[in-house]
């Protein structure tokens, strides 16, 4: 069972929660959870999570040859030969029938996971092997879940959300190349690699974050959100989010640790607790002090 989790990256599941962003940012998550929108809102999630574990199966299938040369990839379940491939696509057929009959129950936000699996087929076959093109699709991966817990959750995104989503995850994903450049003990492990450098990815990176920075400052002040929230002391939440952006790049280009996200927030204390400040006053301003 644990080979299993590993294979379908069940601890990647949390990235779906992107869904449930659009409803937190607008004020209104207590009263949508007395609604009857947040079942659609969780069938929608595991939609996601179901089809995004098909991808990584997909890939996995794909890249075998070149994760068993990966010094960290070559212990994933079907690089290491714990599964062969009969075996992957027997498991990912069952998570595609299982994704079908969630998506099968969804209205239109069903769309969207439908464009979701057809850019991640996309991006398997094709679209990873061209650099920045390959970022760009993650980044999109997550508008994608965005823009439909929005569409379920009958909320409007906000274009700031998209923008700083967007960067965001523009970071994040120049963060992950790093990686294959530092580890990969002189093997080309994708075709994408030859065009990035490491000087290019640490400035592309901090382009990205900065922006990202400067977008969520002027989401907080902005007179729009201010109106819609009641409250003009989101500014003071821009104090974490540039604390937690200074720790992942010290620890992405000082301690030369994993660019992944979840790795680096299971395992750093501090940016575990900034988060959490961040979260405990974003939604201290916004949903009790009115």
């Amino acid at each position: 069972m644990k080979q299993i989790l590993k294979l379908i990256r069940v601890h990647h599941w949390v990235k779906n929660l992107a869904i449930f962003l659009p409803v937190f940012f607008s004020g209104r998550l207590l009263e949508v959870l007395f609604d009857h929108s947040i079942y659609k809102a969780i069938i929608l999630f595991f939609a996601f999570s179901l089809t995004s574990s098909l991808i990584y199966i997909l890939n996995d299938a794909l890249d075998v040859e070149k994760d068993r040369l990966h010094p960290e990839k070559k212990n994933r379940p079907l690089a290491s030969g714990y599964f062969s491939i009969k075996q992957a696509v027997a498991i990912a057929l069952f998570l595609f029938v299982l994704s079908v009959s969630l998506i099968y129950s969804l209205d239109d936000s069903k769309w969207f996971v439908i464009g979701y699996f057809v850019l991640n087929v996309l991006y398997a076959f094709i679209l990873k092997n061209i650099a920045i093109i390959d970022v760009i699709c993650i980044s999109i991966g997550f508008l994608i879940r965005i823009l439909a817990g929005g569409l379920i959750l009958g909320i409007v995104v906000s274009k700031w959300m998209i923008i700083i989503v967007f960067l965001l995850s523009m970071s994040i994903g120049f963060a992950k190349r790093r990686d294959d450049l530092t580890i990969q003990n002189g093997v080309t492990l994708r075709k994408s690699q030859s065009g990035y450098t490491t000087a290019f990815i640490d400035i592309a990176k901090s382009i990205c974050f900065s922006v990202t920075l400067m977008a969520y400052i002027l989401y907080t002040i902005s007179e729009e959100v201010i109106a819609r929230v009641g409250t003009d002391k989101l500014y003071i939440t821009s104090l974490p989010v540039f604390i937690g952006i200074m720790r992942y790049l010290q620890i992405s280009l000082v301690e030369n640790k994993s660019g992944s996200p979840i790795k680096i927030l299971s395992r750093d204390v501090f940016l575990q607790a900034t988060l959490l400040v961040w979260l405990m006053l974003f939604a201290y301003f916004i949903y009790f002090q009115k």
